[in-house]
């Protein structure tokens, strides 16, 4: 059995254990819970697809890469979304340490 101390993770891990956690979560919500909208208009769904947009922007701009555009796909597909921008994204501050995903 492993003891893991308080404090121990790294920031990256942090990261990478919260992006697992949301993404799941989006991946767990009925439809129509994604459809739903916020006080403000927006869906949870395009509230989801702006998170995962940043997080692809934040990586690309590590790299110094051109921003590229999340295409909006099914609501159902969010989860996915957040992933794989949200990887991608620990990847490029992987390869770019001390540098900080909003320098754009």
């Amino acid at each position: 059995m492993a003891f893991v101390t308080p404090g121990a993770d790294s920031a990256r891990d942090r990261f990478e254990r919260d992006l697992a956690l949301t993404a799941e979560r989006l991946r767990g919500l009925a439809l129509s819970r994604l459809a739903a909208a916020w006080e403000g208009g927006a869906t949870r769904a395009e509230t989801a697809h702006g998170l995962a947009q940043r997080l692809a922007d934040a990586g690309a701009d590590l790299r110094g890469e051109g921003r590229r555009t999340v295409p909006r796909l099914t609501d159902a597909a969010v989860g996915d979304q957040v992933a794989v921008c949200g990887r991608e994204l620990a990847a490029a501050a992987a390869e770019h340490p001390g540098e900080p995903a909003d320098r754009a």
